[in-house]
């Protein structure tokens, strides 16, 4: 088996409110775990990850650990 790379881990804090948003993004937050604003979560860098992040980019603020 090949061995795996250390998983990266990205930041990820809410910086802009979804009220008046599409439901898209609103849920799109959500999945993410973000509640309120300003709260962070940490979440791993997945291609999954990377594309829920640039639905909502205007969002919030990410940052890699």
């Amino acid at each position: 088996m090949a061995k795996q790379a250390e998983n990266k881990k990205l930041c990820v804090t809410l910086v802009h409110s979804t009220a008046g948003r599409l439901v898209k993004q609103q849920r799109t937050v959500e999945a993410l775990g973000l509640k309120k604003l300003h709260q962070s979560v940490t979440v791993e860098d997945t291609p999954a990850m990377r594309g829920m992040i640039r639905t909502v980019s205007h969002l919030v603020d990410v940052k890699e650990i």
